[in-house]
């Protein structure tokens, strides 16, 4: 890949430049918290977080979404709705592209959403190796500490200077155009690479998988009956905050409203989840989850099996959002995994 250099004293200035022309997301500091939002100058850009409360999901996904608008009357008439302007996202940690790809994938298989593919296409990723970890995360032993696709450039802090490599035309026509022409040299690729070698590190020791990554779909598949599940569901609020926080959660709720002239309308969709009581309800009444360790052990499931057997990749990317959101603090993948592995460990076969 190619790579060119930043001094870290042009960065705002590059910013400015850039907001003048495209809207632009970047982190920034609320009360001691990072968050995902729209900015107004390069000053405001934070790029030294450990993670922020939510991931930059909701700029390609948005939380509420209408997808399509309708007008009642003799003849009923239906538009789809599809919006997408072009916006960049800069300064996505490797965690957050790898959850993002995933995304892509599920959205791009069997029936393509367009909604989230039109924003997909629209959006300039451009992501940052982290200087730090949070308290919960585990990055690095969901193999999330690196990417190798799915950004139009990235950043590495070597000191004074950024190695920014360029991952798509995209980038690096905007590098092109905002004049960040000097290539990298040797000796500066060394430092880019010496500082991600150093990537697994950042991480506390202690929050890690005792185990490999590739055991986990066998520990989970003779993990089912295990009493961990209803143990931890009894403190389980339902409230599905591990859901919202989640990069890679994607279900979303149909709804519909009519005006109050009862003339027009529009559908849309709202982010849903599967800790939520209702959420495996059906219009009988049914609900093929009514028990809330059925609903816990359900997310756990999705995220390192049942999505790891359909798509080739865990839905769990290490961020430790969940567990950090969890107010009874029942949702940490850690120790969920870790704890079937210790119970499980003597009876494991796997291929």
């Amino acid at each position: 890949m190619e790579m060119r250099v930043l001094a870290k004293s042009e960065l705002s200035f590059l910013l400015d430049k850039i907001l003048a022309d495209i809207p632009m997301v970047g982190v920034k500091e609320r009360e001691g918290k990072y968050i995902y939002d729209y900015m107004g100058s390069g000053e405001e850009t934070c790029l030294d977080f450990d993670v922020t409360v939510q991931s930059p999901k909701r700029f390609i996904l948005p939380p509420q979404e209408v997808i399509l608008q309708f007008s009642l009357g003799e003849k009923i008439q239906v538009e789809p709705y599809l919006k997408a302007n072009p916006q960049i996202i800069w300064g996505v940690h490797p965690y957050d592209i790898k959850a993002i790809n995933f995304l892509d994938k599920v959205f791009q298989s069997e029936n393509m959403d367009e909604h989230y593919l039109a924003k997909r296409r629209s959006t300039v990723i451009v992501g940052i190796d982290p200087l730090r970890a949070s308290e919960k995360s585990f990055w690095a032993s969901m193999e999330a500490d690196k990417v190798d696709e799915g950004f139009d450039l990235f950043l590495t802090d070597i000191g004074e200077d950024y190695v920014i490599t360029i991952g798509t035309e995209r980038g690096r026509k905007i590098l092109d155009k905002y004049g960040i022409l000097t290539s990298a040299t040797s000796s500066q690729v060394k430092a880019r690479d010496s500082a991600k070698a150093k990537l697994k590190d950042l991480c506390n020791p202690g929050r890690k998988l005792n185990f490999p990554l590739k055991l986990l779909p066998y520990i989970l598949m003779r993990g089912e009956e295990e009493e961990i599940w209803k143990e931890k569901a009894e403190k389980c609020l339902s409230c599905g905050s591990c859901n919202l926080v989640c990069p890679t959660c994607y279900c979303f709720d149909v709804q519909e409203e009519v005006s109050e002239n009862l003339k027009e309308g529009r559908r849309y969709r709202v982010w849903d989840g599967c800790l939520l009581e209702d959420f495996a309800k059906v219009a009988t009444g049914e609900n093929f989850r009514g028990e809330r360790y059925q609903r816990f052990r359900h997310r756990f499931y999705r995220k390192g099996l049942y999505l790891k057997k359909k798509y080739g990749e865990f839905a769990c990317v290490g961020c430790g959002r969940c567990a950090s959101a969890c107010l009874p603090d029942i949702a940490d993948p850690v120790e969920i995994f870790n704890t079937l592995y210790d119970s499980l460990k003597g009876v494991l076969t796997y291929e």
